[in-house]
């Protein structure tokens, strides 16, 4: 069964139901105030009929005293207390003959069903007591037939009966309305899933109007996922671009050279171990080009970090130290305390420190610093170098996959322009925060923030 259906039954069936439980109360509630008002006006004449009798000699009374205070379809009687009629005056023997007399010593009203003419007909019935010196003598019996009862309780019936039908066949409509509407941005959404589904190119949801409800926050939702979706194609077709364009260049000069041994042979020494110095020179550039594609793919993964506690003073004089005998450099490090500690993955944390002391290294030619700050709410690392800085243009660039500022300078030391990016993730990984400051010129300083973990 269909969402839309099941709404509209359920609404409609909901709708009746409560037109049923207000119907019911509103017919008791009308029944008790018509046949209340009906036992007063009864009551009302029945007291004023007392008052002419107890001014007779004879508690009985007379027919004249009875007749004028006589209804349409009504009975007076005076009943003695062996509940034998002494006295009774009626427009309607018929429905008189139906009703049983009773004594009632005490005021009282009732109503009765009888049926006359094959007809069930409605009749309220008052007694109050005859009093005579402070004596209970008699009991006078007033009848009549609710007719306007019947009238209108029929007439209400014929009405919520229609407003009940009405209720249901506008509720019909109204939910048909209610579960277009609600499903309306949902087929939308369907019939874009199965469009990309069958063509494979991501598509959003045109949302037409602003209700500023759930459905549109689930629409926006999916327009937001298919975005970074696009542009994670995007990246991925970047990717794979840029990635053929670095690696067709060293395999350009390697097929150069290899072609160049196989036209003159090894003859000539000197041609032979220049394109052999040439040949493992590209080699070893594609091998690390590949590495580095292997770690930004690991660190965009989002693979769990085996995280533990380090001693990241320990770590930064660990890595100056075998950065300082590879490079020849100086590096210093600036740290007042003896031990801090942080949580990290000490593996991908050390591998994001080397690249930024590694890129200082390259592009400057001073020392290199090299601060650990630790704080309440998080540690950092900041790598600062005098080099040949970073023009202001280009910060916003310089975390983007291949992305080199001197690129003629890049080629010489061997850079992919893939460093930056994978450092970013990795402290993305820790929840961290990677600042990149520069003044061209002047030189570059780096900061990795850790918040604080537990």
């Amino acid at each position: 069964m269909k969402i839309t259906t099941k709404i509209n039954l359920i609404t409609t069936t909901w709708i009746i139901c409560v037109l049923i439980a207000v119907n019911a109360v509103v017919f008791f509630s009308f029944m008790k105030i018509t046949v209340n008002m009906e036992d007063d006006e009864l009551l009302q004449k029945a007291s004023v009929l007392i008052k002419e009798l107890n001014k007779e000699t004879s508690a009985a009374g007379t027919k004249e005293n009875l007749t004028p205070y006589l209804a349409n379809h009504s009975y007076i009687r005076v009943i003695n207390p062996d509940s034998k009629i002494v006295n009774q005056v009626t427009n309607d023997p018929p429905m008189a003959a139906k009703i049983k007399a009773e004594f009632a010593a005490k005021k009282g009203t009732d109503r009765l069903t009888i049926r006359l003419k094959n007809k069930e007909e409605q009749i309220g019935i008052v007694r109050v007591p005859i009093q005579k010196n402070g004596q209970v003598v008699g009991t006078l019996e007033f009848g009549k037939k609710l007719a306007g009862l019947e009238l209108g309780k029929d007439l209400l019936l014929s009405i919520l009966a229609f407003c009940t039908v009405l209720g249901a066949v506008l509720s019909l409509l109204g939910g048909r309305w209610l579960s277009n509407l609600i499903m309306r941005p949902i087929s939308n959404m369907i019939n874009t899933m199965e469009d990309i589904e069958q063509s494979g190119i991501p598509k959003k949801i045109d949302i037409q109007l602003e209700t500023k409800d759930e459905l549109q926050k689930l629409a926006v939702t999916f327009n937001r996922m298919i975005g970074r979706l696009e542009r994670n194609l995007e990246n991925q077709k970047q990717f794979i671009s840029d990635a053929s364009h670095e690696l067709k260049t060293p395999l350009t000069v390697i097929k150069s050279y290899a072609d160049l041994l196989l036209r003159r042979g090894l003859q000539n020494e000197a041609v032979a171990h220049d394109a052999i110095e040439s040949i493992h020179s590209e080699a070893t550039r594609i091998q690390k080009m590949t590495e580095r594609f292997l770690d930004l793919a690991d660190t965009e993964s989002g693979n769990l970090l085996e995280t533990k506690k380090i001693n990241l003073v320990s770590l930064c004089e660990n890595i100056g130290k075998q950065l300082q005998a590879a490079y020849k450099r100086m590096i210093d490090l600036h740290v007042n305390e003896a031990s801090i500690t942080v949580v990290a993955d000490e593996v991908k944390l050390k591998q994001a420190i080397i690249i930024l002391i590694d890129n200082a290294i390259k592009y400057s030619m001073d020392k290199v610093d090299v601060y650990l700050e630790d704080s309440e709410i998080g540690t950092s690392i900041i790598v600062k170098d005098y080099g040949i800085g970073v023009p202001e243009g280009e910060l916003e660039n310089i975390f983007e996959r291949f992305y080199r500022v001197d690129k003629a300078r890049s080629r010489e030391t061997g850079g992919t322009g893939l460093g930056l990016a994978i450092a970013k993730n990795i402290i993305k990984q820790h929840q961290g925060e990677i600042k990149i400051r520069s003044t061209e010129g002047v030189g570059t300083e780096a900061e990795l923030f850790l918040p604080k973990r537990k």
